[in-house]
């Protein structure tokens, strides 16, 4: 069921139209004016990347501007960004150690070395 955009050549605002069917389509109409003079509008869509292309992107140097390794609260950013990125949950651990500039202080899983 797609969704499009319309703009409204009286009213100069836009609107959403859900279609449910293709086949049945009723006249497209300003949701804020009932105006029926609309120009169906060139959507946003959304192309995936691949985990390799997301990480070399977020390795892309002019994403690293800013960057300073000496400072915890910037690696704590640049953690949680490369974090979201690759759609990894760093944990409540993570978070409460970075928000109190303690990263030093996490200790690792005892399972981690099995």
């Amino acid at each position: 069921m797609p969704l499009y955009e319309y703009l409204c050549l009286d009213c100069k605002k836009r609107s959403t139209i859900l279609v449910l069917s293709l086949a049945n389509q009723a006249p497209a109409t300003c949701s804020h004016c009932a105006s029926a003079r609309v120009e169906r509008l060139l959507s946003r869509f959304a192309s995936p990347k691949s985990e390799e292309a997301r990480l070399e992107a977020s390795l892309d140097p002019k994403n690293l501007a800013g960057l300073d390794e000496n400072d915890p609260q910037s690696m704590a950013r640049f953690m949680t960004k490369m974090g979201g990125e690759m759609g990894e949950d760093l944990g409540d651990d993570f978070s409460e150690a970075m928000e109190s500039g303690d990263a030093g202080a996490m200790e690792p899983d005892s399972t981690d070395g099995l």
